[in-house]
């Protein structure tokens, strides 16, 4: 066996302009099918698996009783605030929080760091739990009861960075918005991509730089960022009267102990809905939506179409490198019919050959794939520097190597397995002479 794969490396060592055009046929097929495959893969990734099935995003149908708010009968994909501070409120699950976007001015009293615009998310303390995002230092607020605001906030780590130097800022005080919050919390690094719990922005959007209390949204009266829909053009331009409309603008999500409980928090919707229908709100049919993340993902399109059509198409191309590669294979092999007539002639046994000629193949199949993985790492590099959003997902993880490395070495051998049969059957007369 050794001796047969010695022969095997030194007949790819045979012609190597011949051999590295064969590697490098095969690499950019794998290249262009690993890159858009990681894609879709990368894209796909169930990003909170440890309880995916068990968070849950909330729809109700509170919209125009004579058109649908998404065709062809679809809910609104988010609520209204009076919705999301009733069930809130309620904590009919383990954790419950709504959230928006928003923003304002950060003036810090430090010498080193400037005033700036910054992009808040305004929601409850249970938001942090439920999404399991990660505190570098403190821990998050607790939900508040309706109408009580406090002066809290939650610093994503490049503001605590910016402002206190990377220091440990749980206590200190931050003025923002005209007022003074106390530091209770400062996440580590954390980018959930795809940014499942609001893809207003996109699915791969940066999150937010600062998390305050939902309530402090109403009591400072601050702008509504995101996605905003009213279907009731009689509205006023007084906050309080947006507040208490039929505009959606709030994100929705709620977490359960149990797979079993989803059945309880739906007939806790149900039942929230028929109590508001009788004070003369939701005349539409019931029609409320629970999706779980996977669900919400799929409804979402985050891997839309077009991602499989370029899959599609770089299989197309694979296939092609393949026929090419099996066309400079066999024009590798013709070279050593000789050899292997003298061979065959000196005892060694058809079985002998063709197995010789396999660990060649296989030898041109892993360093293919190995330049392929090279490849698929410069394309994926080039993708997140032309699509900064990506940047925080797009790496070659163990299970796309491996899946460069197989299809790199099936790709080889299917190529190779025409070229190696007729090799191992070289009449021994015809080359010899």
């Amino acid at each position: 066996m050794n001796y047969t794969f010695e022969l095997a490396c030194k007949d790819t060592l045979k012609q190597p302009y011949l051999s590295t055009l064969i590697i490098l046929t095969i690499s950019l097929g794998i290249a262009a099918c690993v890159i858009t495959y990681g894609l879709i893969y990368l894209m796909s990734a169930d990003p909170l698996p440890e309880k995916s099935d068990r968070v849950l995003h909330v729809q109700l149908d509170n919209w125009d009783p004579n058109k649908a708010a998404i065709e062809p009968n679809l809910p609104p994909e988010q609520v209204t605030w009076q919705d999301a501070v009733n069930i809130v409120a309620a904590k009919q699950a383990k954790y419950q929080a709504a959230s928006a976007i928003t923003w304002g001015m950060v003036t810090p009293t430090q010498k080193t760091a400037t005033p700036f615009l910054g992009v808040m998310r305004a929601t409850h303390g249970e938001f942090f739990s439920m999404f399991n995002a990660p505190f570098l230092f403190g821990v998050p607020w607790q939900n508040n009861l309706p109408n009580q605001a406090q002066y809290v906030t939650v610093l994503s780590k490049d503001i605590n960075d910016r402002v206190f130097a990377g220091e440990n800022s749980v206590g200190r005080t931050l003025s923002m918005l005209g007022s003074t919050f106390t530091v209770v919390g400062v996440l580590d690094d954390w980018h959930p991509s795809p940014k499942y719990f609001d893809m207003v922005y996109g699915a791969f959007s940066k999150p937010e730089e600062l998390y305050i209390p939902f309530q402090i949204k109403a009591e400072l009266s601050l702008p509504h960022g995101g996605q905003t829909n009213c279907w009731d053009t009689s509205l006023s331009d007084n906050y309080q009267s947006f507040l208490n409309s039929e505009c959606t603008n709030f994100e929705l999500w709620v977490e359960v102990e149990n797979l079993t409980d989803i059945s309880d928090f739906e007939f806790y919707l149900s039942s929230y809905v028929e109590q508001q229908k009788q004070l003369g709100r939701f005349n539409r049919p019931t029609n409320n939506k629970l999706l779980n993340i996977k669900q919400w993902l799929k409804y979402k399109n985050v891997v839309n179409k077009d991602m499989y059509a370029f899959f599609s198409l770089a299989l197309l191309f694979l296939t092609v490198c393949l026929f090419n590669a099996a066309t400079l294979i066999s024009t590798k092999f013709a070279s050593t019919r000789h050899e292997v007539a003298l061979r065959n002639a000196l005892g060694a046994s058809q079985q002998a050959i063709f197995l010789q000629s396999l660990i060649q193949a296989l030898i041109l199949g892993i360093l293919g794939g190995l330049t392929g993985w090279l490849l698929s790492l410069v394309g994926l590099k080039g993708i997140a520097l032309l699509y900064p959003n990506f940047s925080t997902f797009l790496t070659l993880d163990f299970a796309l190597i491996g899946f460069a490395m197989g299809l790199s070495i099936l790709s080889a051998l299917f190529s190779a397995l025409i070229p190696i049969w007729h090799l191992s059957r070289t009449p021994i007369a015809k080359h010899l002479t």
